[in-house]
């Protein structure tokens, strides 16, 4: 499966919206992560995650068809965060969102430091991270009950012995 991304125009938030709340449902259900949750955000909230000068909000192209959505924030010159990665439920588990990494990481070649956060609770989601050289870093956040908020981060800064 090739996968692609492209520039995603801000006109194109409402289907970009209802692409994210499918994909985030899921979790939204069996979290109820109401206050934090992208699958409740704001067709305004998006639109000016997409508008914002400091992200770039790329559609994620499986064979040419509309699978997804990352969103890259630039945090000054050599740091981004990832926030937030989705795939839609029929796309998930085929390597997707692992190539959507590598490419933004390749298109931002001068990023010297990533970050992004997940819920502890969702292993694969973890695992995923993990796969592709993102390490927990600091504390985790409780969101609810059930979630709970985990941070990571991936570093290109070599090390001189």
């Amino acid at each position: 499966m090739e996968v692609t991304l492209e520039m995603a125009a801000a006109a194109e938030a409402p289907v970009l919206l209802d692409m994210q709340k499918m994909a985030f449902l899921p979790l939204l259900e069996k979290y109820q992560d109401v206050e934090t949750s992208p699958a409740t955000e704001t067709i305004e909230r998006l639109t000016s995650k997409m508008t914002d000068h400091r992200n770039k909000f790329y559609k994620i192209l499986a064979d040419g068809k509309l699978a997804g959505a990352i969103c890259v924030r630039q945090k000054g010159a050599m740091r981004c965060r990832i926030s937030p990665l989705f795939v839609l439920p029929e796309y998930q588990g085929l390597g997707i969102a692992q190539e959507t990494i590598r490419k933004v990481e390749l298109l931002f070649s001068e990023a010297k430091v990533w970050e992004l956060s997940t819920l502890l609770e969702e292993q694969g989601n973890c695992y995923l991270y993990e796969k592709v050289g993102y390490v927990q870093i600091g504390g985790t956040q409780k969101l609810t009950d059930r979630a709970t908020l985990v941070h990571y981060q991936k570093s290109f800064v070599e090390t001189i012995s």
